[in-house]
């Protein structure tokens, strides 16, 4: 198609300079047979001609009220045409009537409306991973981000893995860490929260379910492969990912949990939030007498293994508290389990430590045999029976062990006169 500008150019020149059509056509690089086209005819913008739609009317009836059975797809809508319709036009055509079709489903969906919830009536939970840098090499962590719908204020916790143990613990952090909880917690479709039934149905995992029922709040679930409906923690985890991550490296696992609660406090909490154009520390003044208070209500006893990383100073956390492991697991992946009044701590399912259950908050439990000083303290023992051996083997009489008592009738008292 030549644009008016050079149609007219052509008839221009032809009348001024009475070129040749060949001589025309050289000279503006088009066709001989464009060059007639433009001195014959006044010029005349291109329209495409209209396509005859071949459908019927009840064939267009069958596929707009089947096109969203078959996910809008043209070529199951053409073989059913063909095969139960007796529709004899082409592919094409059928392709051209489901796209504005398929257009509108797309926008639909492309459409969210933002969800904004009253103080204290939802939070959104969800787990998000990455490969963190530690003095003994790189890990994958596992962190808990359990964001307030109407505060923005977000609570985020690390675990080794996503299991139920640690799961429910860091929910019950979680309201620790904002002195009550939602009304309503929404969640995706972890196993560690329910499962399909094979039915479209929804079976809760029982252990969650109580959990959820001791606590007092209503677990709710987002729609299959929509993430988009529980946007707001979605954005926490991006945030951690792309705030408090790069560019830092940690000694241990305490020390992860040690910075991560920092930032918290001092750029999360504080910053100014793109949606709500407020700090979420202030919005969660507002908030905060919403929470359904916790009543000093006792943690929910669960007797399931939860996942630690033994720090450098063999201490693992477990329900605020610390407690010792033998020195060579540091950096291991270890197993914590509460028995009675007792913490139990495996390795490979191998009991490795046993303690008692501390009654406060913070609180260390430190066994001696379990510090490197206890490996040096036994090689000095082994060392020293050894020596013992060889004298006994040299013919060296034996040393008699007394009672102190003894050496104390034989010494003199001072100041009293024998």
């Amino acid at each position: 198609m030549v644009r008016r500008e050079l149609w007219g150019e052509i008839r221009r020149t032809a009348q001024e300079e009475g070129l040749t059509v060949s001589a025309l056509a050289r000279r503006f690089d088009v066709d001989r047979k464009t060059v007639r086209q433009c001195l014959s005819k006044d010029w005349r913008p291109y329209s495409r001609p209209e396509r005859t739609d071949t459908l019927s009317a009840r064939h267009k009836e069958f596929v707009e009220a089947r096109a969203s059975k078959v996910d809008y797809s043209a070529r199951v809508l053409y073989q059913e045409l063909c095969r139960d319709h007796q529709y004899t036009g082409s592919y094409e055509t059928v392709k051209r009537l489901v796209a504005p079709l398929r257009a509108v489903k797309l926008q639909a969906e492309r459409a969210l409306t933002r969800f904004e919830t009253p103080p204290g009536l939802q939070s959104q939970v969800d787990w998000g991973q990455a490969r963190v840098a530690f003095r003994r090499g790189a890990m994958r962590v596992h962190f808990l981000v359990i964001t307030l719908g109407y505060s923005r204020r977000g609570f985020y916790r690390a675990f080794p893995d996503e299991r139920i143990g640690q799961f429910l613990e860091g929910h019950e952090q979680a309201f620790e860490h904002f002195g009550g909880h939602t009304r309503e917690h929404l969640y995706d479709r972890p196993r560690t929260v329910c499962r399909p039934d094979g039915e479209g149905r929804v079976v809760w995992n029982p252990t969650f379910k109580a959990f959820a029922d001791y606590w007092g709040f209503e677990p709710r679930l987002c729609h299959p492969y929509r993430a988009q409906t529980k946007g707001k923690v979605e954005s926490g985890v991006k945030y951690v990912k792309r705030n408090f991550l790069p560019g830092r490296e940690f000694v241990d696992w305490s020390h992860f949990d040690t910075e991560l609660a920092e930032w918290t406090a001092t750029v999360a909490d504080v910053r100014i939030h793109g949606t709500t154009h407020e700090r979420p520390l202030d919005r969660f003044e507002n908030e905060r007498s919403h929470l359904l208070p916790l009543c000093k209500q006792p943690s929910f006893k669960l007797q399931t293994r939860c996942s630690r990383v033994v720090a450098e100073d063999y201490l693992v956390s477990f329900q605020t508290n610390r407690y010792s492991v033998p020195y060579a697991l540091i950096g291991r992946t270890v197993e914590v389990e509460c028995r009675g009044d007792e913490v139990w701590i495996y390795h490979r399912d191998v009991v490795v430590a046993r303690h008692a259950v501390q009654p406060g908050r913070h609180l260390m439990a430190i066994l001696p045999e379990h510090g490197p000083g206890a490996i040096a303290r036994n090689q000095r023992l082994r060392r020293a029976h050894a020596a013992i051996g060889h004298a006994d083997s040299a013919g060296l009489a034996d040393v008699e062990i007394r009672d102190l008592s003894v050496y104390e009738q034989l010494a003199p008292v001072p100041g009293v006169c024998p």
